[in-house]
C-alpha cells in the first residue's frame, strides 16, 4: 500500500500548520467582518468609502532567499515578502487591506514554516494590513529539500479623487528622498556573485559594524507605510517611486508625466557603506549599481517645492531632498 506521506506529502504536518497559522493570526490582526479565516477564500467589507478604488500588487523577495536558507535565517524573508508588496501598494495612495502569502516547498520543515510565518505577520502589523489567507504547497521532486519560494499578493482601497498618479507633477517640484534600510529585496544575484568572486562567506565579518555578511545582507526591505500615510495627511503627495530593481532611474521614470525630467543629485543621496563596499569589491561600475540598487533611497515623493519641508517636518524622520523636476524629455538623470 501506498501513501501520500511515502510519496513525500505530510497533510498531518501541513494541518498543524495551517493550526499554528489561525492562532496567530487570531492573535494579531482584528478579523471583525472577515468571512473566517481558514475556508476557501476569505473577504473583507469596505466601510467608510465614498468613492472607492481598489488596488492590487504582487511580488517576492528573489534569490535573497539563498541566503537565509543558508543561514537558517527565514523570518526576516517573512518581513521582506510583505514590505515588497505594501510598499508598491502605497504609491498610488491607497491603504492597505489585506495580504495573502504562498509558500512553496520540496519539504514541509514545520519549525522553518513557522518562521517564516512570524516574519510575514511581523511585516503585516507593521505594514497595518491584515493576513487574510494564504497557500503553503509541499512539492517533493519539484523542489529539493530545504528549499522554499516565497509569493506574495496585496490588496488596498484609495478614495478616487485621492489616487496619486503623478499626472500633477511639473517643473520646479522637488524629489524627496526616505531612507532605505539596505539592499532591500533587489541585487541579490549581484551580490552573491561578487562575493563569491572574492571568495568572501556569509559568516564573515562586515567590515563596516559588528555584524557578520549575512546579518547584514539579511536586513529586512523597510516597510514605509506608517510615514506616507502621515505625510499624506498633510501634505498633497504628486507622486510616489517605490525604488527596487531597476534602481532609482527606471522606478522614478515611471511616475513622470510627459514633457518633464527627474535630476536627482548623487551628492545628495543618503550616505551608506553598504553600496560603496559591494561597488569596490567587485568593481561594479556606478551606472550598473544606480540600475540595480536603491543606493540609500527606499522611496521617492515628489512635492511642490513649497510643501517640502513640511513634508520634513511632518515625516518624524530624516527626509533628504535628492533632486528636482524640470522640463525636458521624460527620463532620469543622475548628476
Amino acid at each position: 500500500m501506498t501513501t501520500y506521506k511515502e510519496a513525500g506529502v505530510d497533510i498531518d504536518k501541513a494541518s498543524r500548520l495551517a493550526e499554528y497559522i489561525k492562532e496567530k493570526v487570531r492573535k494579531s490582526f482584528d478579523l471583525r467582518g472577515i468571512t473566517g479565516f481558514g475556508g476557501f477564500a476569505e473577504g473583507v467589507e469596505l466601510k467608510g468609502y465614498k468613492n472607492p478604488v481598489i488596488f492590487s500588487t504582487t511580488d517576492g523577495v528573489g534569490t535573497k532567499l539563498k541566503i537565509a536558507q543558508e543561514l537558517g535565517i527565514h523570518n526576516t524573508v517573512g518581513i521582506d515578502l510583505v514590505a515588497m508588496n505594501v510598499n508598491d501598494l502605497i504609491t498610488t495612495g491607497a491603504d492597505p487591506l489585506f495580504f495573502l502569502d504562498y509558500i512553496a516547498t520540496g519539504k514541509l520543515e514545520e519549525e522553518i514554516m513557522k518562521s517564516l510565518i512570524d516574519g510575514i505577520i511581523a511585516g503585516c502589523r507593521e505594514g497595518e494590513v491584515i493576513l487574510l489567507g494564504g497557500e503553503t504547497a509541499e512539492m517533493p521532486g519539484f523542489y529539493p529539500e530545504g528549499v522554499y519560494d516565497l509569493a506574495g499578493f496585496c490588496v488596498g482601497v484609495c478614495e478616487k479623487e485621492k489616487i496619486i498618479d503623478g499626472k500633477d507633477i511639473k517643473e520646479g517640484d522637488l524629489i524627496l528622498g526616505l531612507k532605505s534600510s539596505g539592499f532591500h529585496s533587489n541585487g541579490y544575484s549581484l551580490i552573491r556573485k561578487v562575493l563569491k568572486d572574492k571568495g568572501i562567506s556569509l559568516k564573515d565579518r562586515y567590515p563596516y559594524g559588528d555584524k557578520t555578511v549575512g546579518e547584514v545582507l539579511l536586513t529586512p526591505t523597510r516597510i514605509y507605510v506608517k510615514v506616507v500615510r502621515r505625510i499624506r495627511e498633510k501634505v498633497k503627495i504628486k507622486g510616489i517611486a517605490h525604488i527596487t530593481g531597476g534602481g532609482i532611474p527606471e522606478n522614478l521614470v515611471r511616475i513622470l508625466p510627459k514633457g518633464v525630467r527627474a535630476v536627482v543629485e548623487e551628492k545628495a543621496l543618503p550616505e551608506d557603506p553598504l553600496f560603496s563596499w559591494i561597488m569596490e569589491l567587485g568593481k561594479v561600475p556606478k551606472e550598473e549599481m544606480f540600475r540595480t540598487f536603491n543606493m540609500g533611497v527606499g522611496m521617492a515623493l515628489v512635492v511642490s517645492k513649497e510643501d517640502a519641508q513640511r513634508v520634513k517636518e511632518t515625516a518624524e524622520e530624516e527626509v533628504f531632498t535628492i533632486g528636482h523636476i524640470e522640463k525636458g524629455s521624460r527620463e532620469v538623470l543622475i548628476v
